[in-house]
Parts: C-alpha cells; structure tokens; sequence
C-alpha cells in the first residue's frame, strides 16, 4: 500500500502514527467481518478518531480495504515472473487465493454466511465476495488459449472455483474433518486434476436433454 497512508506513518511520530493506523484497520476489518464494506468515516467512527485524522491515512474507502484486505486490490496472484507452464501456474495462483482464504477465514466465514442469508440479489455488497477468484484463475490458464476455446476455459475456469476457496475449506474442515492444511493440499489437487482431465478430454460440458433434466459430458 503506498502511498499516502505509508508516508505520513514514516514521518514525525511513527510509533503512535502506526498505533492509529493499525486501529483503523482493526475497525475496518471488524466492520468487514459484520458483513459492511466501511468507509473511512465508518473506520474512524469505529475506532474514535477523527475523520479529519483518518483522513491523513487513507484518502479513501479503497485504500482503506486495500490495508485492511489487500487482496481487494490485488489483480493478479502470480508470482514474478510468472511460470510458463499452465499447470505451475494454476497451482501457484491456487496456493495463493488458499493462503488468501486461510488467513482471513474468519471474515471469509461472515461473508458466506451473509451471502447464503441474503435477499437472492447476489453478493455484490460484500467486499470480501467479489468473484476476484475467476480473473485470477483465468489469467493462470491463459496459456490454454488457442488450444481450448474461450466457453471451455471459462467452463473449466468454473469448476476450479468450485473446489477451491471458502466454501470447500468450510466443508472439507468442519465436515470432512480435515486440518487446514490438509484441505490446502486436497483443494490445490481438486484444482490439478481438473486442469489434467481438460487438457485430455475437455472441460466438463452441461448440455440439456430431451427431460429439459442438466446433462453432463465430458
């Protein structure tokens, strides 16, 4: 995070400078954890500072979620450089968001939970369920094109999310009895073995039949 925020920290009293940043991100990330994507006024009312303090810090609400979460602001999760290989770069982009999903399971957990519970209009209200996921799984199968189309990598691209993310750790943990790193390492081979089955046969295929009933090829 640049910037603005770091600065002002790095000059003049920077102990208690950092002390007041942190708890502007502490109230940004309890505020995010009750389901609210806060802006700085509700970050600084939150933690008792003035606006006009919190201001000094985060000109903005994005600064704000990007110190906070800084997987809200993030575009991409490979590596530099990025490996030429699909298969490495799934897998590092996997290990990623699952590093991602792991160290904010708790306000991961709030907002599943908020967006089952919610009205049937989607999740887009909460900052921590975005869909960043299909950009970044997308960008790691990029090498794919040209040999499988578009629809069949945004297909595949769909059932990796599928495996990975909040959703599959909460099972594979609470229901499947897995430690974390377990789920870790199920949910980065779920992602191997789909991406291994569409270079050989394709992605998976939903067709409708005769019944109107879904039905699955490849």
């Amino acid at each position: 995070m640049k910037d603005m925020s770091r600065g002002y920290v790095e000059v003049g009293r920077t102990g208690q400078k950092r002390r007041t940043m942190d708890a502007l991100v502490d109230a940004a990330r309890t505020l995010v954890s009750s389901g609210i994507s806060p802006t700085v006024d509700d970050a600084a009312q939150a933690a008792g500072i003035a606006r006009s303090t919190a201001y000094r810090y985060f000109p903005g609400q994005r600064e704000l979620l990007a110190a906070a979460h800084p997987e809200t602001g993030r575009t991409s999760l490979l590596p530099t450089p990025a490996p030429e290989d699909v298969a490495e770069r799934l897998d590092a982009v996997v290990s990623e968001f699952i590093r991602i999903i792991v160290e904010t399971e708790s306000q991961q957990r709030t907002m599943l939970r908020l967006s089952l519970e919610g009205s049937g209009n989607g999740d887009n209200g909460l900052p921590l369920r975005q869909g960043r996921a299909i950009a970044w799984i997308t960008e790691a199968l990029s090498p794919l094109q040209g040999t499988l189309t578009d629809s069949e990598i945004h297909r595949l691209v769909l059932s990796i999310r599928g495996a990975i993310g909040i959703e599959s750790l909460v099972w594979l943990t609470d229901i499947g009895g897995l430690s974390r790193a377990e789920a870790a390492a199920s949910m980065r081979w779920s992602a191997s073995a789909l991406l291994a089955h569409a270079r050989t046969h394709g992605p998976a295929n939903y067709e409708h039949s005769s019944n109107g009933e879904p039905r699955r090829e490849g």
